[in-house]
């Protein structure tokens, strides 16, 4: 499934790279240092709200490993989509700089 050409799968993994990147931060970088819970990190984002553009453009750096692991085998329809995405992120990311 991977190794298909199109666009609904680049727009998946698009989508879904970035919260997987969210929660592999979360289990290696917050949880061992601070004994935190889950719900507590998302309590500490919801108050502390420029954190959010911050860690958001940390896990969009997995999405252009992917990005580059697509364009690199020439499955250039489905790095569209992983780009689409990562574009879409990243302007909700200025929406949320601009807001705070």
């Amino acid at each position: 499934m991977l190794k298909k050409d199109n666009l609904p799968l680049g727009i998946l993994l698009g989508f879904l790279t970035p919260l997987a990147a969210f929660f592999l931060y979360y289990f290696f970088v917050i949880r061992p240092h601070n004994n935190v819970g889950f719900g507590q990190f998302l309590g500490i984002l919801k108050d502390n709200r420029q954190m959010i553009p911050k860690l958001t453009s940390i896990c969009l750096l997995l999405n252009g490993l992917v990005f580059f692991l697509y364009t690199r085998k020439r499955l250039d329809i489905t790095a569209k989509g992983i780009f689409l995405m990562t574009m879409l992120y990243a302007i909700a990311i200025l929406l949320l700089k601009l807001i705070r």
